[in-house]
């Protein structure tokens, strides 16, 4: 009741941002890659503007970071959502005017929102206390779920407003939605740090890093962000391949994001309950089983149960590997590792997303998926052997 009573302002209207900030994630990831492909002269560079905001939210992160560590988050959280404008506009004049390039400097500026829209978890999860952090962190991701039926339903009805330029109407639309993103941030109460948090010894980035638990940490976002991002991507293309109408993948990709966030709800309980390293191993063992899925055929039903366990499998690498990493920073440490933290993550997530796009154009869908199985295998040896180390030295304690 403590944790409802004292941060719960706070954390709905996170929730409320993430939820809006989702909403036009998922309809970026239906429609850009089919923008990208109908714009681009070469077709292997589809996937070229989704890879523009990943890698533009690799670059935002750490300057994110440092200027919210400044001024705050709540003018960070505004900044941000001003930034998205500027992008959704500059997107929605380039597919008026059929300009590729255009349309990813746009994408990209979206990209750089994104970057302060990742602190939402980390806002709340310092709003909440040691105690909280995993629920506080996936009550805000719950609110993801608002953007698994809003999204691609958003793509599929403003698709044709500017008819015949396909598309226009959702990036006008997604220009309305910052501006609300904005305007919620902006009654955001939290705290700024203390003079005392921001002067505190802190520690050289290395030795932070160098912690197992902070490398794992990293490392199990990483690699399921970037499995998730690599696969997800490219979706609408497969099955477009495979003779599905635009309504079949937004459906997908719909149903694929309520697996991502739905769990939310109860994920921070089960984290609390068996511990970070098990739920992540979960992750990591369902993003596995949605690759030999996908591998198994091209059916309706392979694309959309595969897409769950894919958004489920991420959902619980990503909020284990969050609450792990809240676990290995002081608070005068916590803008540089949170800030180089979401820059690995997105600078991976940038390179799948470029990636995917050449691979499913020269290889095919089921190499797309052969490749990503490596990366499942490092990062559940990893987190296993972490839980056994964790386990050693509570046994020596």
């Amino acid at each position: 009741m403590q944790f409802f009573s004292g941060i719960n302002r706070n954390v709905a209207l996170l929730a409320v941002c993430q939820a809006l900030m989702m909403t036009t994630t998922s309809a970026i990831i239906v429609s850009a890659a089919l923008i990208g492909h109908a714009l681009a002269e070469d077709k292997a560079l589809a996937t070229v503007p989704v890879a523009f905001q990943f890698i533009a939210t690799m670059l935002t992160a750490i300057p994110a970071s440092l200027y919210m560590r400044r001024v705050g988050r709540r003018i960070g959280f505004v900044t941000g959502a001003l930034i998205g404008v500027a992008g959704a506009a500059i997107a929605t004049a380039a597919i008026v005017i059929a300009s590729f390039w255009l349309f990813a400097l746009g994408i990209a500026l979206i990209g750089s929102l994104h970057a302060f829209g990742q602190f939402f978890r980390f806002a709340a999860a310092d709003t909440a206390g040691p105690d909280m952090r995993s629920r506080a962190i996936s009550l805000v991701l719950a609110g993801g779920v608002v953007a698994a039926f809003a999204g691609p339903n958003l793509a599929r009805f403003t698709k044709d407003f500017f008819d015949p330029v396909a598309f226009a109407g959702t990036f006008a639309a997604i220009v309305l939605i910052y501006l609300a993103m904005g305007l919620v941030a902006s009654l955001l109460t939290i705290p700024p740090m203390s003079a005392a948090d921001k002067s505190g010894p802190q520690r050289p980035l290395t030795q932070i890093l160098g912690q197992g638990k902070c490398f794992v940490a990293i490392l199990g976002a990483v690699t399921g962000y970037t499995v998730m991002t690599f696969l997800m991507t490219v979706t609408p293309l497969a099955m477009e391949d495979c003779g599905f109408a635009f309504g079949d993948s937004a459906s997908v990709i719909q149903w694929h994001i309520v697996g991502m966030f739905l769990p939310s709800f109860f994920t921070g309980h089960l984290v609390a309950r068996f511990g970070a390293t098990n739920i992540m191993i979960a992750g990591g063992l369902l993003q596995t089983l949605c690759l030999a899925i996908n591998l198994a055929g091209i059916e309706y039903l392979n694309f959309v149960s595969a897409l769950v366990l894919l958004g489920v499998g991420w959902n619980f690498l990503f909020i284990g590997s969050t609450t792990l990493l809240t676990e290995c920073y002081r608070p005068s440490e916590m803008a540089k590792t949170q800030g180089f933290n979401d820059f690995c993550i997105w600078g991976c997530v940038g390179a799948g997303a470029l990636l995917s796009g050449a691979s499913i154009h020269h290889f095919g869908w089921a190499m797309v998926n052969t490749v990503a199985i490596p990366a499942i295998v490092v990062v559940l040896i990893a987190v296993v052997w972490l839980k056994f180390d964790l386990a050693r030295h509570r046994a020596a304690a």
